[in-house]
């Protein structure tokens, strides 16, 4: 951008000594443990210190426990987990720490084999009662009848596990009986369950995929939750079903048993559970995360089920929100040239590096152009708008007489003038340090991008491209790379 051609006024704000700051990071706790049997007993030790009941299933037998959130939930009740022919030493443990006078054991013989109730009777538990089936529909027909009276029943497809979790804390804190069918046919013992407690209306829970269209028209008066994916689904029914929450616990998609235990200790502390990937957080869950601007967070299992980069999106604060990247000129629009750069390929080039940075820490980030193309400064503040941006944030380098050098970031003052200051001084504090040029300090710019955009705003200019000292730092793939992670620092920063 060249600054002679800049007909505005401008009000230098003056230098700002650049002071690091530690970002506010969320708060995020790990329930973990050497195996599924483990992390189970530390779930239960985050919600109950006794319990008088006790939910044991097998810890690989997921469909058995599917429907047992509310019933677990009612009771008050952990679910630990056991091994088909042996209780496991820390569920055996954990029982006599809680000391209960009834355990549950969900699932038939198969499942949970006698000889694990022996084993939990030997433990001084005075009552050891089996729910169970001839197979999952029937387990869960049987559990849903346990459950007082309710008009409303949960569907969820019997192989399609995260779909059932994913509902599960909100069916249990409503006292909803969860029962399962087969994508293409609603099995007996659902519809006979369904007759049973006078079922007239129900939530299924999963796309056409997991519970078909013919299914669907099956049933009472129903209301699908869909999705895409897993991610999606669990991501719908936060949005529907909990519309002021501010924290979750979050579980590997397809980690099972870790879910299956948390899912009622999500019901009992009323937070939602959503689902991620072992190694980053998926679009879904992100997207939740940023609207309901979510800062406390439960993680399920170790870090094999889930990485340790999922924790750390989870406690950067750009978590989920989404950060409109500028990239300034394009196309027929060259912006500066000089000393063999054109600027618009110096701002596309930054602009992509600080995306990669906003993707990998856990934001939304959305660019304005990803490759040689011209854009209306209307256009950009439009894509910005629609894509309900929580920031913006313009990419620019300058031109002068060959004398002039140094970093500036501008914002305006007619939308969020407070929040978008506090956005350019955040990113020039560090911009100007990192590429170490002249501090030219933070600047009102009545600029078009920043001027008509209604979220905090900014526009960054790196160096000059006609000064020698400066464009040979933006023709470094190195500085390059200090300017975008200098204006992403700043942008964690700001939140």
């Amino acid at each position: 951008m060249r600054v002679f051609l800049k007909a505005v006024p401008m009000l230098l704000l003056g230098f700002f000594l650049f002071v690091p700051n530690v970002f506010a990071a969320n708060s995020v706790t790990r329930l973990d443990g050497a195996n599924r049997y483990e992390v189970a007993v530390n779930v239960s030790k985050q919600g109950w210190t006794s319990a008088s009941t006790v939910i044991v299933a097998n810890g690989k037998a997921y469909a058995d426990v599917l429907s047992a959130t509310p019933f677990a939930y009612r009771n008050n009740a952990p679910v630990l987990l056991t091994e088909a022919s042996k209780l496991p030493t820390a569920t055996k443990n954990r029982i006599s720490q809680l000391k209960p006078s009834k355990v549950i054991v969900i699932g038939g013989t198969v499942s949970v084999q006698n000889g694990v109730v022996s084993e939990i009777k030997k433990l001084g538990v005075s009552s050891v009662e089996r729910i169970g089936g001839a197979n999952r529909y029937e387990v869960a027909a049987n559990i849903a009848n346990k459950l007082p009276s309710n008009s409303k029943a949960v569907i969820a497809n019997g192989t399609a596990y995260a779909d059932s979790l994913a509902i599960g804390a909100y069916a249990a804190r409503n006292g909803i009986p969860i029962l399962l069918t087969s994508s293409n046919s609603i099995p007996t013992a659902t519809k006979n369950a369904m007759k049973s407690k006078g079922t007239t209306s129900t939530i299924v829970v999963g796309g056409d995929v997991s519970i078909s269209s013919s299914v669907y028209k099956q049933l009472a008066s129903p209301t699908r939750i869909g999705g895409s994916n897993r991610y999606e689904v669990a991501a719908n029914v936060v949005k529907k079903y909990y519309s002021s929450a501010k924290n979750a616990i979050i579980s590997n998609g397809y980690a099972y048993a870790d879910g299956l235990t948390g899912s009622v200790l999500a019901a009992k502390q009323n937070r939602p559970m959503m689902f991620t990937n072992a190694s980053s957080l998926p679009t879904p869950t992100r997207e939740v995360i940023g609207s309901k601007n979510m800062t406390t967070f439960t993680v399920l299992g170790g870090t094999v089920s889930l990485q340790s980069n999922v924790v750390s999106q989870l406690k950067n604060p750009i978590v989920g929100k989404k950060i409109f990247i500028d990239a300034g000129h394009g196309g027929t629009d060259s912006g500066a040239v000089g000393n063999g750069l054109y600027e618009k390929s110096v701002n596309l080039d930054v602009a992509k590096l600080i995306n990669t940075k906003l993707s990998n820490g856990g934001a939304l980030p959305i660019m304005a152009r990803t490759n040689d193309t011209y854009l209306t400064l209307a256009q950009r503040v439009s894509k910005a708008q629609s894509n309900h941006a929580d920031l913006f944030v313009s990419i620019h380098a300058n031109s002068a007489t060959p004398a002039a050098s140094g970093t500036e970031t501008y914002y305006y003052t007619t939308y969020e003038s407070a929040n978008s200051k506090r956005l350019a001084t955040e990113i020039q504090n560090r911009l100007y340090v990192a590429l170490n040029t002249k501090n030219r300090g933070v600047k009102i710019g009545n600029f078009h991008v920043i001027r008509e955009s209604k979220m905090p705003s900014c526009l960054v200019e790196l160096a000059f491209i006609s000064n020698v000292s400066d464009a040979t730092k933006l023709k470094s793939s190195t500085y390059k790379e200090k300017g975008a992670k200098a204006i992403y620092d700043g942008i964690v920063a700001y939140y």
